[in-house]
C-alpha cells in the first residue's frame, strides 16, 4: 500500500483578504499561517516520509519547509522537499488578485458558472499562442492525473507527503476517487488541513480515502463555515466498537451492543463535539448506534434523539454472525466479489447495496429537509459502516461501485454541509475524523467487518 498524506498550505495574506490567488505568487503566509504550519509539522512528526512534494508557490513551499524542520527536530527521518509544477494551484489568470466579492459583482455570470457548474467555466486568453480557450477546472484535473501517474509508480509501498493548495488538492483527491469535475466544490480543504489516501497500486486501481480535511491540530475542532452559509450541517458518526467488530464477525442487522471500548469511543466522540452546538439528533434504531448517540448527547441534554429505520445497517442475510473464513467456506468466491464489485452482490436472504442506497438516502434527505424546515443549523446523525459509505457515495455523486473508497472507523466523525439547501450540492467538509480516539493523524480503530 502507498500512503499519501495531502496538506494545504497555511493561511496567506490573500486568504485573509478573501482575494483570489490562483497561480500568483504575491501572497505570503501570515503569522497564523506560519504557526499553523508548525502545528501541522508536529502533528505529522510521528510519521516517516519517503518523499515530500511541494508546489513551487511560496505559500506552499514555506509551509513545506516549516513542516520539514518540525519533522527533523522531532527526530524522525524525513526526505528533502521536492518542488513540482504539477502541484501549482488552479490557473485563474483573469481573476487573480481580485477580491471574491469583486468577481461576484463584476463577473456575475462567470462566477455563477464557477459556483454551480465549475467544469464549464471558460476563460478566453490572449497570449503568445494567440487567442485560446482555457477551462481552469478541467485543466487542473488533467494536471492532477499527470502528477499521480508520475509519482505512484515511483513510490510503491512508500509514504509520501504532498503540500499543495485548495484547488489542486481537491483535484488530486477527486481524480484518485473518480469524483467528476462538476463536483469540484463538493470537497473542502482548509488551511493546514490533512487528508490521507491509501493506494493499492497506480491510478485507477483500488484506493481508499482514509480521512479528509482534519483540522484539529490547528485548534479548529471542525472546518469552519463560510460566512455566506445559509444551510444545514450534518455530523455523520459511525457507532462505537462492538465485540463482533473486534472479532471481524459480520453483524448486519443482528442487534449487537457496544463493548466497553465502543462506549469509551462514544464518550470521546461526545467530548470532542461538546463545544459544537448540536440542535437535532437522529440515529439508526439499532442498539449500537442508538447507544453511541445517547452517550454523545450526554453533553447536549436538551437535544431530542429521533430514530430512522432507513439508517439501519445492511442486511447481510445468511452471512450474519459469521467470520470471513466461515463465509468463504459456505459461499466460495462471494467475499472476493463483495470486495471487488460490491454493487453486484446480493446478500443471500439479505439486501444488496441498491436497496441500502434507496432507504438510507431517503432517510438522509428527509433529515436535511426537516432541519431546513425547522431552521436547524447542526444535526448529529449516527449510523453504520455500510450505511455511511453508501451515503458518502450519494453526497459526492459517485456510483455504488465506489463503496470501498471510504473508510469509516468506529466513533469517527464526518462533516457534510448543505450551504444552499437540498437544491444545491452538498459539501463534504471533513471525513472520518478519529483524532479524538487517540491514534493521531491516522485511523487506528479496528477495521472490522461491516
Amino acid at each position: 500500500m502507498t500512503r499519501v498524506i495531502i496538506v494545504r498550505h497555511g493561511q496567506s495574506g490573500y486568504n485573509t483578504e478573501r482575494r483570489i490567488q490562483g497561480r500568483t505568487d504575491a501572497s505570503k503566509l501570515t503569522e497564523k499561517g506560519r504557526n499553523d504550519a508548525s502545528k501541522l509539522g508536529k502533528a505529522l512528526s510521528n510519521l516517516s516520509f519517503n518523499a515530500i512534494y511541494s508546489s513551487p508557490l511560496q505559500r506552499a513551499k514555506h509551509t513545506a519547509d516549516i513542516i520539514h524542520s518540525e519533522l527533523a527536530s522531532g527526530g524522525g527521518e524525513s526526505a528533502v522537499v521536492q518542488v513540482s509544477d504539477l502541484l501549482l494551484e488552479i490557473d485563474l489568470p483573469l481573476w487573480e488578485g481580485m477580491l471574491t466579492a469583486e468577481v461576484k459583482q463584476e463577473l456575475a455570470e462567470d462566477y455563477r458558472t464557477w459556483h454551480e457548474r465549475p467544469d464549464e467555466l471558460r476563460m478566453l486568453l490572449n497570449d503568445a499562442q494567440g487567442t485560446r480557450e482555457h477551462f481552469p477546472v478541467l485543466a487542473l484535473y488533467e494536471q492532477a492525473r499527470q502528477f499521480w501517474q508520475e509519482i505512484l509508480s515511483e513510490h510503491q509501498g512508500e509514504t509520501v507527503l504532498i503540500v499543495g493548495h485548495n484547488g489542486i488538492n481537491r483535484a488530486l483527491i477527486s481524480t484518485a476517487l473518480g469524483i467528476p469535475p462538476s463536483r469540484y466544490h463538493s470537497i473542502q480543504q482548509s488551511n493546514c488541513g490533512i487528508s490521507v489516501l491509501n493506494f493499492a497500486g497506480g491510478l485507477g486501481e483500488p484506493v481508499q480515502l482514509e480521512s479528509l480535511n482534519q483540522t484539529q491540530h490547528t485548534g479548529e475542532i471542525l472546518p469552519s463555515l463560510r460566512p455566506e452559509h445559509q444551510g444545514v450541517r450534518l455530523l455523520l458518526v459511525r457507532h462505537g466498537e462492538t465485540e463482533w467488530n473486534r472479532q471481524t464477525r459480520f453483524q448486519g442487522q443482528i442487534d449487537v451492543p457496544l463493548n466497553d471500548n465502543g462506549r469509551q469511543q462514544s464518550q470521546k466522540a461526545g467530548e470532542f463535539l461538546q463545544k459544537v452546538a448540536i440542535d437535532y439528533a437522529v440515529s439508526s434504531p439499532m442498539l449500537r448506534p442508538k447507544e453511541t448517540a445517547e452517550i454523545i448527547l450526554k453533553q447536549h441534554p436538551s437535544v431530542k434523539l429521533d430514530l430512522q429505520s432507513g439508517l439501519r445497517e445492511i442486511s447481510h442475510g445468511l452471512w450474519e454472525g459469521k467470520l470471513e473464513t466461515e463465509i468463504e467456506q459456505e459461499f466460495p468466491g462471494e467475499l472476493q466479489r463483495w470486495r471487488l464489485v460490491p454493487a453486484e452482490v446480493q446478500m443471500p436472504e439479505g439486501e444488496n447495496l441498491q436497496q441500502v442506497w434507496e432507504r438510507s438516502v431517503a432517510a438522509w434527505e428527509s433529515i436535511v429537509q426537516t432541519a431546513l424546515t425547522n431552521q436547524v443549523k447542526t444535526v448529529l446523525v449516527v449510523a453504520h459502516d455500510a450505511t455511511n459509505k453508501t451515503l458518502l457515495c450519494h453526497i459526492l455523486g459517485l456510483p455504488l461501485e465506489n463503496f470501498w473508497n471510504f473508510r469509516q472507523g468506529n466513533g469517527a466523525v464526518s462533516v457534510i454541509d448543505y450551504p444552499s439547501g437540498l437544491d444545491g450540492l452538498p459539501v463534504l467538509q471533513a471525513m472520518n475524523i478519529t483524532t479524538h480516539l487517540g491514534g493521531g493523524v491516522l485511523d487506528k480503530t479496528a477495521a472490522g467487518a461491516l
